[in-house]
């Protein structure tokens, strides 16, 4: 499986004088990228939890040919993302790489004996002359040129920027799938093909909601799978109160029925994302094949919910770690089809492997607010107060914080997961009977509570008119209240939803002189919460994709971004860095 992933080639160059120069060089330079693929190998991982491939040139790259020769291997073996390494000076223009097409870094060795960080300089030169953005990788302290050690600090912006340059490299050439159309006037559902297409090199496909009716009736799923299924839900998932009015529940012989739609719900929506080759052995070919489908969106409100049951369950599923078959990659989905959270999403999932939560932006919650409303002082990191992020479809149930990492609440790869962790999340959880005033149609609602302790980054991808994709984040900390407390303000919302208690870190600086400034520069009604201060990430990422952050509370020494960008002002990062995305442009 991991042969279909995309590959990280690397470039050992060299000084391509003969003679005794380029001799002397050649153990040290390969040794140079054979450590540097062996590390990125040990500390990578694939979707499916293989360890990331690394492709290493045939052999030193001093000039033009042996720079075209390395290029012609890398574009047979599928490598999406490019590092060059150097201990010496090499002939810049000559010995680069210029696919402009991928994410490209170089690291030149900080010693005395050759002039590898003159060459990196240069070459990052000739990548902004090119217009071809390239990310500098220079360590603080000189080594020696013995040392085969990759510096702490080498290692850091190594990690960062393969981990987003792969997640570049795994979305291209995939689609967002679009189930249905825009749900109640959503903007973020209204799917931007421009967006996609350009800054993502993905495709979008798009099937009418009525194409999970035609496979309801035609009995276009694994029908096998379904008795399954349905078996294990009956047996895990744990039912909670109906909150509806007496006049609008509906009898437990209908939420049987429902019970089983929302299975094969799960099943279908699944199948059309990527295919499942078992509907061919039923003789449905065509359906067998998916949409190849890395991400997708389920319109659900109001034309499918008015008279079927919800997505809330199916959805949950998919972007959960574990189901029926076990524990596995989520298949990431977004509520109301939002689109914009659903790539917000797949960057996080991409950067982390982890299943990831898709929430409202419910509520800001003042400590003078909670204090009045509860009697309770707000303490740690919830002092300065708190948001209520809080929806009823998309968390994940590895959000309710049941995973653990040293003694601590966590979200995991799924192949770090225990089967008693499984069995934890779905303890946690209850699932309860739809709002009839919401969901005409029915269905089931996701109901759980975040543990708190947990470090988490919330994300949101927005589009603005004459500025495209803008993205934001903000890095914090799930908090744990008292019962009687979150019972209190829970109860003042929907308590079928699942509740993510959220206090964000602030730096006195711009959105984050206060939680309300967060709260009220929030671009969206959706924010993507993903397990880890991911913040840097993301912002290597996005200048990747070329896409300005507007926001962020991640601490300038954690920021890596192309050189290049320096070159636009380093007295203003964030003006530099809408700067550079608008002279560069889209990446594809």
């Amino acid at each position: 499986m991991a042969a279909n992933y995309p590959k990280i080639g690397i470039r050992p160059t060299i000084d391509g004088r003969r003679r005794g120069v380029r001799e002397s060089l050649e153990i040290q330079t390969m040794g140079m990228a054979q450590r540097v693929a062996k590390f990125l190998e040990e500390n990578l991982y694939y979707p499916d939890g293989s360890h990331v491939e690394c492709i290493i040139a045939d052999s030193t790259i001093g000039g033009v040919k042996e720079a075209s020769a390395a290029a012609l291997k890398f574009s047979g073996a599928n490598v999406g993302v490019s590092i060059t390494v150097t201990p010496c000076w090499c002939y810049g223009s000559e010995t680069m790489d210029m696919d402009a097409s991928i994410p490209h870094a170089v690291w030149g060795f900080n010693g005395t004996e050759r002039p590898g960080a003159v060459y990196l300089a240069a070459v990052l030169s000739a990548y902004a002359q090119k217009g071809i953005p390239a990310f500098g990788i220079y360590g603080e302290d000189v080594q020696e040129s013995s040392s085969e050690d990759i510096p702490a600090d080498v290692q850091t912006k190594l990690l960062q920027f393969a981990k987003s340059a792969m997640a570049v490299a795994l979305m291209k050439g995939k689609s967002y799938l679009s189930m249905g159309s825009v749900s109640m006037g959503i903007a973020g559902s209204i799917v931007n093909e421009q967006f996609f297409q350009d800054y993502l090199g993905m495709r979008n496909e798009y099937v009418d909601m009525s194409e999970y009716v035609r496979r309801f009736e035609e009995e276009i799923y694994d029908k096998a799978e379904f008795v399954r299924a349905l078996a294990w839900v009956k047996e895990n998932c744990r039912i909670g109160a109906d909150n509806n009015p007496e006049h609008l529940k509906i009898s437990d012989e209908e939420k049987e029925q429902q019970w089983e739609t929302c299975v094969k719900m799960t099943l279908i929506a699944r199948d059309l994302m990527i295919g499942n080759p078992e509907l061919a052995k039923l003789g449905f070919e065509e359906e067998a094949n998916g949409h190849n489908a890395i991400v997708s969106g389920f319109q659900g409100q109001r034309h499918w919910t008015d008279h079927f049951p919800n997505g809330d369950f199916m959805e949950t599923i998919l972007n959960s770690s574990f189901d029926w078959n076990g524990k596995r990659a989520p298949y990431i989905v977004a509520t109301e089809n939002d689109s914009l959270n659903g790539v917000t999403m797949l960057f996080n999932y991409l950067l982390t492997n982890t299943a990831q939560i898709f929430a409202d932006v419910r509520t800001f919650w003042s400590p003078a607010a909670v204090e009045r409303v509860t009697g309770h002082q707000l303490q740690g990191h919830a002092a300065n107060g708190l948001l209520h992020l809080i929806n009823s479809g998309s968390a994940a149930l590895d959000g309710t914080g049941e995973q653990s990492l040293e003694g601590k609440p966590a979200i995991k790869p799924f192949w770090e997961i225990t089967d008693q962790e499984v069995e934890s999340c779905l303890a946690q959880t209850q699932f309860r009977a739809a709002s009839q005033e919401y969901f005409r149609g029915g269905g089931f609602s996701t109901d759980y509570l975040t543990k708190g302790g947990m470090p988490v980054t919330m994300a949101r991808m927005n589009l603005v008119k004459g500025l495209g994709p803008v993205l934001q984040l903000v890095e914090g900390y799930t908090v744990e209240l008292p019962e009687d407390v979150h019972n209190t303000l829970d109860q003042r919302t929907d308590p079928t939803w699942p509740t993510t208690w959220f206090a964000p870190k602030l730096t006195n600086q711009g959105s984050f002189q206060s939680v309300y400034d967060v709260m009220n520069n929030w671009g969206a009604n959706h924010g993507a919460i993903s397990y880890g201060h991911i913040g840097a990430d993301l912002i290597t990422l996005a200048s990747i994709l070329r896409i300005p952050v507007s926001m962020h509370n991640v601490e300038e020494s954690r920021i890596f971004r192309p050189r290049v960008w320096s070159l636009f002002g380093t007295g203003d990062l964030e003006g530099a860095d809408y700067r550079a995305c608008q002279n560069f442009g889209p990446l594809y």
